[in-house]
């Protein structure tokens, strides 16, 4: 009898710790109550810390961009996406990246002004980052492990590679950068992620 008023002494200790340090787990933790794929902090174009869990609920675009790339006139067919159903509760995410070529050697203010003055682009930018490699992101390090139709896993490719995150905050979707924010294929994701509630 006192074995077992022992081990479940042991239990009830071992339980009251867990439920301690999930408790003290701070902000960069996993959080269960959030989606994994949004408990992640970034910084935005202007440099202020941004959660991404303040997205959860809409329809999200996550886009690698560039400046100097013969896709970056898909800015425009993103920002006339993000026009288009952005009051259904889409967002578009931006992170411009250098790794393709150095095709975004510009600074987090001159990307800004490029954006806004070339293509009136309105929706959210972020800081230039690394989307591969060692001194990757780690959002992206996190997209890249997941195996989504129709790209699969696996390293960013080129710039403008796309993926989508439902409501739910769970990446259902990766396209790569020939394929165009405004084709059917796309925009058919979009309009059916839109339609679900989270």
């Amino acid at each position: 009898m006192l074995k077992l008023e022992i081990v479940l002494a042991l239990v009830f200790s071992m339980s009251i710790t867990s439920f301690s340090q999930a408790c003290g787990q701070d902000q960069d933790d996993a959080d269960d109550a959030s989606p994994a794929a949004l408990n992640f902090i970034v910084k935005s174009i202007d440099g202020e810390q941004v959660d991404l869990r303040q997205y959860q609920g809409k329809v999200i675009v996550v886009v690698n961009v560039a400046s100097q790339c013969g896709y970056t006139p898909q800015y425009a067919q993103l920002q006339s996406l993000y026009e288009t159903y952005g009051d259904q509760g889409l967002v578009i995410l931006g992170f411009p990246c250098n790794q393709f070529r150095g095709q975004e050697p510009k600074s987090d203010a001159e990307i800004k002004e490029f954006c806004t003055s070339t293509y009136q682009v309105t929706f959210d930018m972020f800081a230039k980052i690394d989307v591969n490699g060692e001194q990757s992101s780690d959002f992206f390090k996190h997209l890249r492990s997941l195996d989504l139709p129709p790209k699969g896993a696996g390293d960013v490719s080129w710039n403008f590679e796309k993926f989508i995150i439902d409501r739910r905050g769970v990446p259902i979707a990766r396209f790569a950068t020939k394929v165009r924010p405004d084709s059917e294929e796309f925009v058919g994701v979009i309009r059916a992620a839109l339609e679900q509630r989270p």
